[in-house]
């Protein structure tokens, strides 16, 4: 497996896809998920120009991220697995961004944890489009509750950057691009209801559905298996 071989080959299917789609190039960031692999391949993605990151668990990310970053200031992490709420003070120390936000209660666990140690920090809220993935917001009342509390003051460590989403993992093309439009029209709605927020990121496709993603409108996509080849559970 040569990991620098396999981002070249991920950026320029972006390349291709961003064209497809008539959009500007580098208009989609990719996010290197690197869960359960090894600091010595990550470092390898960060020699070969790869500096954002995705990690799914806290604990893991703590472990590896905190001598990476030491070692490559550069590099950006964003936590984009389900947070519990005990997670969140490791998780906000770690990282640039949270893109998992699903419920109120963990955006006043993160402003509390953020406000302690005085950092802002990006998020992204999860919305649930897909069927397999139990996670997100179900309702777009209440990521507009969360929004106009922000606006109000409420959260001043907190700052909102756009939106996340899983699609259901199927063959089904259509309920996979149903997935992704639903999430672009969420933002076109909440850009209308909020201009004092910028919400312009779309977390959207992985290693399977990600051209389909960029098509759609996606400004990040989030890729493992692809660059790291299959995990190692064990590790």
């Amino acid at each position: 497996m040569n990991i620098a071989e396999n981002l070249q080959k991920i950026k320029s299917q972006i390349n291709k896809a961003e064209k497809t789609a008539g959009r500007n190039e580098n208009s989609v960031k990719l996010v290197a998920v690197s869960k359960f692999h090894p600091v010595e391949e990550i470092e390898e993605a960060i020699k070969n120009g790869q500096l954002l990151f995705g990690e799914n668990r806290v604990q893991e990310a703590v472990q590896k991220f905190t001598q990476l970053k030491e070692k490559y200031p550069d590099i950006v992490l964003h936590i984009i697995g389900q947070l519990q709420s005990n997670k969140v003070k490791n998780a906000v120390k770690i990282s640039e961004c949270i893109q998992s936000v699903d419920r109120l209660a963990l955006v006043e666990e993160i402003e509390k944890q953020c406000a302690k140690i005085n950092k802002k920090i990006d998020i992204l809220f999860e919305f649930h489009t897909g069927e397999e993935s139990k996670s997100g917001f179900e309702k777009e009342e209440d990521i507009e509750q969360i929004l106009e509390m922000i606006k109000n003051g409420n959260f001043p460590h907190i700052n909102p950057k756009g939106f996340m989403t899983m699609a259901p993992f199927t063959q089904e093309q259509s309920l996979i691009k149903k997935s992704f439009s639903m999430l672009k029209n969420l933002q076109a709605k909440m850009q209308q209801k909020f201009p004092e927020f910028e919400l312009s990121e779309l977390s959207m496709g992985m290693s399977n559905d990600f051209e389909t993603a960029i098509a759609e409108g996606s400004t990040m996509v989030r890729i493992g298996t692809a660059i790291f080849g299959a995990r190692n559970y064990q590790a």
